[in-house]
């Protein structure tokens, strides 16, 4: 593949109706990770099963002297390298994935936190004991010689030690670690969690926001904001108000990223509004997913595939890649080639960035800034009113993702349409009761091993019959919030039916896993472009929240069967009565 020069760039940039905001040249220009015609062959000759196992790969010595080495080569076959050819070539010039990185016991693990002794049933806590080990098996740190040769790697050097995901999962990823965070915190590991922030805090400083993950073919995207929340949690959990005043301008600058870059106006009963969307205005395959995306661009008409790149790197950004969510209103809506990300004002997004907002008001509030903290307030009201005309539905009783190009919302299911409520981003507590009504109207509580993903199934890991467990924690702890009895018990009911999922896998494989097959049973899930992963920190995060959270009630060996309302009065009743008898 050609390189692309700064003049089409550009015309693409306008093209995705980036309109005033100014063209950047894409951060990563690296002719051997990002582009090129080094990763255009490798990646096509499919020498690996995964894509993303060559751009993890290091490099044996200075990218100037392998990129004459694969030029020679090319020229000498023609610039059609035979397979074998390639091969070696690959063999000869890189290291095997995961030399850079090494095996790190966090410093601050202890072996038995304190919030185990409050889970009851001696199987959960037993297994949470586990979970918590596994904190020392995602561990890793960055080799020395990342810093010294950065050229030559793929990851971005890291000065603090981290917790991964797990499995093909080996460095860092930006919203996956709001999970695990908050699993080390009960964990008892707050030095840990202060480090990861604090290689978050450094990609800011470096990039102007932060990355997907930490892999320089990341750098055109980010992910779910939710940096301002894991300082949120560190500084609640630590009271290290220091560390929140060094550090509170370059979360300004990640909160900005997203309204200089992100935004986009909405007009609904003659008013505009501000709200934001995922948009990676930025052509060519993903580098990790490269023959896939090059291959699905082929079957569209060639003035279409740049535009195509785009949209499934936004869809990226989004978290969700990928999903039906992104697909519907294009022409064929259950194909990937029909993703249009950023044709739509996602309801989490807003809501991620309305909690910011806030959270930036109290901070600047705690700091003693007052005018600082009036801004940030300010902006929360805004986007929460535009949040209540642009995609709240009255009638539903939930937010609702917005097509820009229709001007209507999707009415579709997703985990993600009560994110508002986990966020703290609404103004009527009532609102709690009606998205309660909504998770009955659309049948979600009838799902006995976890809440799917959407109602839809195409064959993507963000669909159904797959369950996740960031999802089960916005919907689980969005009703908790209420004060609403039967929201709170339905609150508790999804995360017995999830706790219980997640164990009996478990039980079944001694692992954990990025996401669940909730269709018959509990099981690893699938779909996507990859094999299901085991680790896995998100998984686990959420499992040690739901512990702590309902530890004396939930139970290893009930399933749970949801009641009528009257029928869930009588049963809140009895065990009223219950827990009233002398023990």
């Amino acid at each position: 593949m050609p390189e692309r020069t700064w003049e089409l760039r550009l015309l693409l940039l306008l093209g995705l109706g980036l309109g005033s905001q100014e063209a950047l040249p894409p951060p990563c220009e690296s002719q051997i990770y990002c582009q090129g015609e080094l990763l255009h062959q490798v990646q096509m000759a499919k020498l690996y099963q995964d894509d993303k196992q060559f751009v993890d790969m290091p490099l044996s010595s200075a990218p100037d002297q392998v990129l004459q080495r694969f030029n020679e080569l090319a020229e000498a076959h023609n610039h059609s390298i035979p397979q074998q050819q390639l091969q070696l070539f690959v063999q000869e010039h890189f290291q095997p994935v995961g030399q850079e990185l090494e095996p790190w016991t966090p410093e601050d693990w202890k072996e038995s936190p304190q919030f185990l002794q409050t889970i009851s049933d001696p199987n959960l806590r037993a297994w949470a004991g586990q979970l918590h080990q596994l904190w020392k098996k995602l561990g890793k740190k960055v080799k020395p010689e990342v810093l010294t040769h950065p050229e030559q790697f793929s990851l971005i050097y890291s000065e603090h030690p981290f917790i991964v995901p797990g499995g093909r999962f080996v460095e860092f990823y930006y919203w996956d670690s709001y999970w695990v965070m908050e699993g080390l915190l009960l964990s008892e590991m707050p030095e840990t969690v202060k480090g990861m922030l604090q290689n978050f805090l450094d990609l800011v400083q470096t990039y102007g926001h932060v990355p997907n993950g930490a892999r320089v073919y990341y750098l055109q995207r980010s992910q779910p904001p939710l940096l301002t929340l894991m300082m949120d949690r560190y500084v609640t959990h630590t009271n290290d108000t220091a560390f929140l005043r060094d550090n509170i301008e370059t979360l300004a600058l990640e909160v900005d990223f997203w309204a200089e870059n992100r935004s986009i106006s909405v007009s609904s009963g003659g008013k505009s509004y501000v709200l934001n969307r995922y948009y990676v205005p930025y052509g060519g395959p993903r580098p990790e997913s490269y023959s896939k995306d090059a291959e699905l661009a082929d079957t569209l008409p060639e003035g279409d595939r740049e535009d195509l790149f785009a949209e499934l790197k936004a869809g990226a950004e989004s978290g969700w890649d990928f999903s039906s969510r992104w697909f519907i209103g294009g022409p064929n809506p259950d194909l990937l080639s029909s993703t249009r990300t950023s044709k739509f004002v996602p309801v989490d997004l807003n809501a991620f960035l309305c909690q910011a907002e806030e959270l930036m008001s109290n901070f600047y509030a705690r700091l003693g800034n007052d005018t600082q903290a009036t801004k940030y307030r300010n902006l929360r009201a805004q986007r929460l009113a535009a949040m209540e005309a642009i995609l709240w539905d009255e009638e539903k009783g939930a937010w609702f993702d917005y097509d820009l190009e229709t001007g209507k919302k999707n009415a579709e299911f997703y985990p993600s349409n009560l994110a508002p409520l986990w966020a703290g981003c609404f103004s009527d507590l009532g609102d709690v009761d009606k998205a309660l009504k909504y998770l009955e109207d659309s049948q979600i509580l009838t799902y006995q091993y976890g809440i799917p993903t959407s109602l839809q199934k195409t064959g993507q890991q963000w669909d159904l019959p797959n369950a996740w467990a960031p999802l089960q924690d916005l919907v689980i702890r969005g009703l908790a919030k209420s004060p609403s009895p039967r929201a709170q018990e339905v609150a508790f009911q999804l995360a017995q039916n999830w706790i219980r999922t997640n164990f009996d896998v478990y039980s079944n494989t001694s692992a954990m896993y990025e996401k669940y097959d909730i269709s018959n049973g509990g099981q690893p899930g699938g779909g996507g472009e990859y094999e299901v992963q085991e680790g896995f920190g998100w998984t686990n995060g959420v499992v040690l929240m739901l512990l702590d959270r309902y530890g004396d009630r939930l139970s290893s060996g009930t399933w749970t069967v949801f009641l009528e309302p009257h029928c869930l009065a009588a049963s809140l009743l009895l065990s009223l009565l219950l827990s009233l008898l002398p023990q």
